[in-house]
């Protein structure tokens, strides 16, 4: 079982810290009218995850990433998203009718959950360094274990994020910061997307 403490620990040490993918979870927990409605959102991120747990322990993205022109292809498709999904929640505004439309589509918030997900080099490249490589720890069964903590620790995560959002928007004067909220969300956004062309080197 050391194995699969081992993948609990780490990828909750991975996941937890506050980031886009995070974010954009928790919003759309404390946004909308149902939790039914969050849990496309969730079920993206969670999936998504997934895949990007099974590619980097069976070891067929460390091969793709050591073509540097991946890894730039990543980076500017990563940025031009992060730009356009803080242009989209700082122009978001607080929903006063009931019979409003949400703040997006189940179709967009599931678009939007792959892009922070999935097209994310700073998550695919911790996922990858740290995950892909622990797990080569591991063989047969004792890497399924690990494979599959680190799963569990990603669904619960999303899960308990969304609820822990839908709580607290539910609280009385709460939809007053959802407009400061997603302000710093935007703003969070944008720095990570600056911070992760800088850190890349692509530009000085």
């Amino acid at each position: 079982m050391f194995a699969f403490f081992h993948g609990i620990l780490l990828a909750f040490g991975l996941i937890l810290p506050l980031g886009v993918q995070n974010l954009f979870v928790f919003n759309q927990g404390t946004i909308q009218s149902k939790f039914s409605r969050v849990l496309p959102v969730v079920c993206t991120a969670s999936i998504c995850d997934t895949i990007l747990i099974l590619v980097a322990v069976q070891g067929v993205s460390l091969i793709l990433l050591t073509f540097n022109w991946v890894k730039i292809t990543l980076l500017v498709i990563g940025f031009l998203f992060l730009i356009y999904m803080g242009w989209n929640t700082w122009n978001y505004k607080p929903i006063n009718n009931i019979n409003q439309p949400e703040l997006a589509s189940v179709k967009k918030q599931v678009v939007f959950a792959i892009t922070v997900s999935l097209i994310n080099p700073h998550a695919i490249l911790d996922t990858i360094g740290v995950i892909g490589t622990s797990s080569i720890n591991y063989i047969g069964h004792d890497k399924s274990l690990f494979t599959l903590a680190c799963i569990l620790v990603s669904w619960c995560w999303f899960f308990s994020l969304a609820t822990i959002g839908r709580l607290i928007g539910k609280q009385k004067k709460f939809s007053a910061w959802i407009v400061l909220i997603n302000k710093a969300s935007a703003f969070f956004m944008w720095g990570s997307a600056v911070y992760m062309l800088y850190s890349s080197k692509i530009i000085p």
